[in-house]
């Protein structure tokens, strides 16, 4: 039985006791252990988060401080050390993309960061362009209603799937193409992103929960 982390706090906007509690039912039927953590004290122990196949941050904003050493035990680097050992990183939307916005160490693991979503809730197009991966597998490109995250990105991710931007008051990204799923490699640990997932009823959408939950598996330490 594989061994999940899930971090549950920060803005409660994108819901994080919803959505955490949900996508933790997702994958107890998928026969995963899944602890759901409300607190980031978990962090401060790394024999612990060594115990664990893959985290998942579902953390909007919120605080990490820096680390103030390479070796120290700070919870950055504690995080950090575990997914280079082999945890697999995993999440979705601003929950782990746009979080600890202040803490670059958390954004160089991540791959991205989120800087806006103009025209907030709108329709767009996910465009798939691995459809041979493990984690997009039996999907087709769809259309959601949702936010539309612009996103600044590591050049080193793999784009799994991205979109089309149209603006009718900030014409000058019309027709910028922005990485929506990505995946990349943290040491030993493999990284999942998606920039879906923005409210508990938009992780229920078949598409976007079975990308989401597919992308952590594919995260999971083998």
């Amino acid at each position: 039985m594989k061994k999940a982390l899930i971090l549950s706090g920060g803005w409660e906007g994108h819901e994080p006791k919803l959505t955490s509690k949900f996508i933790a039912q997702k994958m107890e039927e998928i026969n995963y252990k899944v602890d759901i953590s409300e607190t980031l004290g978990v962090l401060d122990d790394i024999n612990n988060l060594l115990t664990y196949d893959v985290i998942i941050p579902n953390w909007t904003m919120g605080e990490m401080e820096h680390a103030t050493d390479p070796s120290d035990s700070s919870k950055i680097n504690n995080f950090s050390n575990a997914i280079i050992d082999g945890v697999g990183l995993a999440g979705w939307h601003g929950g782990m993309g746009d979080t600890f916005r202040s803490n670059t160490e958390y954004q160089f693991i991540v791959g991205g960061q989120f800087v806006a979503h103009p025209g907030d809730i709108k329709k767009y197009e996910v465009i798939i362009q691995d459809k041979n991966h493990k984690i997009t597998k039996g999907l087709d490109n769809f259309v959601v209603n949702t936010e539309q995250y612009f996103m600044h990105t590591d050049p080193s991710v793999t784009i799994l799937a991205d979109t089309s931007f149209s603006s009718d008051t900030l014409t000058w990204i019309n027709g910028v193409k922005m990485p929506v799923v990505w995946t990349k490699e943290w040491g030993k640990g493999r990284v999942f992103y998606s920039s879906l997932g923005h409210s508990l009823n938009d992780l229920k959408d078949e598409n976007i929960l079975k990308l989401t939950i597919q992308g952590i598996i594919w995260a999971t330490r083998v």
